[in-house]
C-alpha cells in the first residue's frame, strides 16, 4: 500500500509560499513536487475552500497564502485534505462471528483510537510558522562556516 504523502507535500508547499512574495503557479509547484499541475490545483483547491490559500487566474496568476503561517496548524491542513486515514493497518472482518477476531479487533480499535487522538492533538499544537522557524534554524546551521 502506498503512503498518502499529501499532508507532507502540502506543508512543504505552504512553507515555500510563506518564504516568497510572488505567486506560485500550479506548474511551478507541480515541477517542485514531481507531479501534474492538475493534481496541484485539485489539492490546493481543498485548501482554498478553507481559506488557507488563495488563487488568481490569468497571466500574473498563481497561488498565495490565505492566512499567515502562524494561524495554520498541521491539523488544519490534515483536516482540509479530507482527514485521510492515519494508519495503514486495518482490521480483519473475514469472520465477524469469531470471538477471537472480535477480541483482536476490539484491542486494535482501542489502540488505534488512542494513538490517533494523540497524533491529532500533536498536529493541532504545531503551526506552520514553527515549521518555518525550524527550517530557518536548519538553514543557518547548514550555511555556517
Amino acid at each position: 500500500m502506498r503512503n498518502d504523502t499529501r499532508l507532507s507535500r502540502m506543508l512543504h508547499v505552504l512553507i515555500h509560499m510563506g518564504r516568497h512574495d510572488e505567486r506560485a503557479t500550479s506548474e511551478t509547484i507541480a515541477q517542485m513536487l514531481g507531479t501534474n499541475p492538475v493534481v496541484v490545483r485539485r489539492t490546493l483547491g481543498l485548501l482554498k475552500e478553507k481559506g488557507y490559500v488563495r488563487s488568481e487566474k490569468g497571466h500574473q496568476g498563481g497561488w498565495t497564502l490565505g492566512k499567515p503561517l502562524s494561524e495554520i496548524t498541521l491539523l488544519d491542513i490534515h483536516s482540509a485534505l479530507g482527514t485521510p486515514s492515519i494508519f495503514a493497518i486495518g482490521l480483519s472482518t473475514d469472520h465477524p462471528q469469531c470471538l477471537v477476531e472480535q477480541a483482536v479487533n476490539a484491542a486494535l480499535t482501542d489502540a488505534f483510537d488512542q494513538a490517533q487522538a494523540l497524533l491529532l492533538a500533536r498536529l493541532g499544537d504545531v503551526t506552520l510558522a514553527q515549521l518555518a522557524d525550524d527550517f530557518d534554524e536548519r538553514y543557518r546551521i547548514a550555511m555556517a562556516p
